[in-house]
């Protein structure tokens, strides 16, 4: 099984880094949609949506919500920052939600266990994610950041993984992941702070006005937030009674199951940016 997580994590890696070097824009931003939809196919089923039909017009809805995201933010060209960072105030401020809810799962699924409310939070967390992502393309080097932000994410998990394999002892959020340990998250912030250090030393001249103090804030939070996208689609699966979104990535389950923190951590890294004057 690790072997098999390992083939199936190199060559989605070599995937999306050749990708982002060797598509165009709008090209990428299509190939992210195509990813998103496969994630979204996959939260119709989380959201209650069992029929084909059902499914595919939870896909319908998702790709409509990008598309009117795509128009609205001129994605295509020079999104404006005013445009933009509304939405993503708005997808940050979902996560601190989200973040509450998983405090107090079971109760607080009284709020969102309805068929309606998992599609709409479905469509908030990936369309957001999605805007994100191709908004960080716009930026100079924005290829280069969607990586990074990608290797936050990488490197806050792996450091989890073997801080709480070796140390965990006491229980992040029982309800929700049990195997999830505070040992683990902490571990997985060090890797973050060690990651945010070395970042902050290779950043060029011409943004030498960007602070040790804010690269520290921007990735420590897209880490956090990493971690509450992990565990808010965890609690999703956990009260739809399923153990992985899906079985199309070998090794790892479902699409959703790589993206979950993912999706949470773009759009605070994207607002993050902003705010530090990147």
């Amino acid at each position: 099984m690790l072997r098999q997580r390992v083939f199936t994590a190199l060559a989605l890696a070599a995937l999306f880094l050749g990708s982002v070097l060797f598509l165009s824009l709008p090209t990428l931003a299509l190939g992210l949609a195509a990813v998103i939809g496969l994630g979204g196919w996959e939260w119709g089923r989380l959201a209650g949506w069992q029929s084909l039909a059902a499914r595919t017009g939870f896909v319908v809805a998702l790709a409509l919500c990008m598309l009117g995201l795509y128009i609205y933010c001129d994605l295509g060209s020079r999104p404006a920052r005013g445009q933009v960072q509304p939405v993503l105030g708005l997808a940050c401020l979902w996560w601190s939600f989200a973040l509450l809810w998983v405090k107090s799962y079971p109760a607080s699924a009284v709020f969102w266990r309805s068929r309606l409310a998992r599609s709409l939070m479905g469509l908030l967390v990936l369309a957001c994610a999605w805007l994100a992502a191709v908004y960080l393309l716009s930026f100079p080097r924005g290829g280069l950041l969607l990586v990074v932000m990608v290797i936050i994410v990488a490197a806050t998990d792996i450091g989890a993984y073997f801080a709480g394999t070796h140390f965990g002892r006491h229980k992040l959020a029982v309800r929700v992941s049990p195997a999830k340990t505070w040992e683990g998250f902490w571990g997985g912030m060090t890797c973050a702070l060690i990651l945010a250090i070395a970042l902050w030393s290779g950043i060029p001249s011409q943004l030498a006005h960007v602070s040790l103090g804010a690269v520290v804030t921007v990735v420590l939070s897209t880490a956090v937030a990493s971690v509450v996208g992990d565990l808010t689609v965890s609690m999703v699966k956990r009260e739809s009674g399923v153990k992985d979104s899906g079985a199309m990535l070998p090794g790892h389950g479902g699409v959703l199951d790589r993206l979950d923190s993912l999706c949470s951590a773009a759009p605070v890294f994207a607002l993050g940016l902003l705010l530090a004057g990147w």
